[in-house]
């Protein structure tokens, strides 16, 4: 072959090449939370977040202990493992990311309530990073871009934001929400308006991102036949940080009686499946939905049950984030979380291990599976399911190692 075939289908190619990196970046290798607890925008302070995990604890400490409710759930043969890492969760971050809800957590309220509201949100929120109690993403959901609530979620959004940018640095961890996403332009709305916002207020391009949350089928399915889930992320100028399913908007959509809404209905598992698809190495992440059945009273322990095995389900299925809507769900969150890697954790150190230092000859994993497995353990450290102790001496590597393994992509960025 002369240069001048290899330079013919460089130029050949040169368009998918533009279209792989620039629309398939794959994953940034930053942390994911493991679930975004919902809670009313108003009800927020700085010392919320540890007063929801002392309340976990409390719901935990009555069920007779984290080893107990492990047991009660189906995870007692982890419960020795399980019970001084969840504690110490519940302690130390019980919250990883917290949504503060201007939408349906909310509801309508006159003009001048709301605004006062968002000023006062973002006050609180800047006095909690200050303070080091903010939980590691917070943001806020503000109301939707279709035409009766239009005007107010850009009014929430813009004073929400404004005030927090005038109190120093936005928080690391800033999450914005878009409910009920219907159409792409409403994606590409969003994108205009952060773009004001940041030439407004002095921020860096790019500086704000936000999460879309699926919860119409016109997202699955347009009126042309096309599948806007798909084509919004390409249209979202890489502020699309997320997509998130929601449970009991998409399934009253579909007609859906209200005894059988749930995250595992066919009709949920579809359009996360499609959503799956749409996000593959986009960059964009996942999160599954919420379940309404809370653990409080005399059905605690039926709830619990339900949650731990939903949590699982989700986890199974890679979605590795979801929602919670009560501070009692925040135990078998962490429970159900915690045991999936715990379970997966001795043979992926083992294949890892062999991977990189070719010590089990009877193993021969390809590329794409070291990737997987690495990706597997990285997210088990980063929610405290795994120590980086048992990490390191089980697989030969650092967390460092093991993340450059699990983001080939991101390394060859760095280089």
């Amino acid at each position: 072959m002369r240069e001048d075939d290899f330079a013919d289908i460089d130029a050949r190619l040169a368009q998918t090449d533009a279209l792989l990196s620039g629309s398939y970046p794959g994953d940034d290798g930053s942390r994911q939370p493991v679930h975004t607890l919902y809670v009313p925008a108003d009800r927020f302070d700085r010392d919320l977040p540890a007063r929801l995990g002392a309340d976990a604890i409390a719901a935990v400490e009555a069920a007779g202990g984290t080893a107990a409710l492990a047991a009660s759930v189906g995870l007692g043969h982890l419960a020795d493992q399980l019970a001084p890492l969840v504690d110490a969760k519940l302690r130390r971050e019980p919250v990883e990311d917290l949504r503060l809800d201007f939408e349906d957590g909310y509801g309508t309220r006159d003009d001048d309530e709301e605004d006062a509201d968002a000023i006062l949100a973002a006050e609180r929120v800047a006095e909690a990073v200050a303070a080091g109690t903010a939980t590691p993403f917070i943001g806020i959901r503000f109301k939707c871009f279709e035409a009766p609530t239009r005007r107010r979620g850009i009014r929430t959004l813009d004073r929400f934001v404004t005030t927090l940018a005038a109190a120093g640095p936005l928080p690391d961890g800033l999450i914005l929400t878009l409910p009920k996403v219907t159409t792409v332009a409403q994606v590409e709305a969003t994108v205009a308006l952060c773009e004001r916002f940041e030439e407004r207020l002095g921020l860096a391009s790019g500086r704000l991102r936000f999460e879309v949350q699926m919860e119409t089928p016109q997202l699955i399915v347009a009126a042309d036949g096309t599948i806007p889930v798909a084509t919004l992320l390409h249209h979202g100028a890489g502020r699309i940080s997320a997509l998130h399913y929601g449970t009991y908007d998409y399934s009253a959509s579909l007609q859906i009686a209200a005894a059988y809404q749930s995250m595992e209905h066919p009709a949920a598992d579809y359009a996360k499946q499609v959503m799956q698809v749409a996000v593959a190495e986009t960059g964009v992440r996942l999160s599954d939905g919420s379940t309404n059945v809370i653990p409080v009273g005399e059905k605690a322990a039926d709830a619990w049950r339900l949650h731990a095995r939903l949590v699982r389900r989700s986890l199974e299925r890679g979605y590795y984030q979801g929602w919670d809507l009560h501070a009692n769900q925040l135990p078998t969150r962490y429970l159900a979380t915690y045991a999936f890697y715990r379970e997966g954790f001795e043979a992926a150190a083992r294949r890892l291990d062999n991977y990189l230092h070719g010590s089990d000859a009877t193993i021969m994993d390809e590329p794409a599976t070291a990737r997987a497995l690495a990706r597997f353990v990285v997210r088990g450290l980063e929610c405290g399911a795994l120590t980086e102790d048992e990490v390191r001496s089980s697989t030969g590597a650092s967390p460092a190692e093991l993340t450059r393994l699990a983001h080939p992509k991101l390394v060859t960025k760095e280089a």
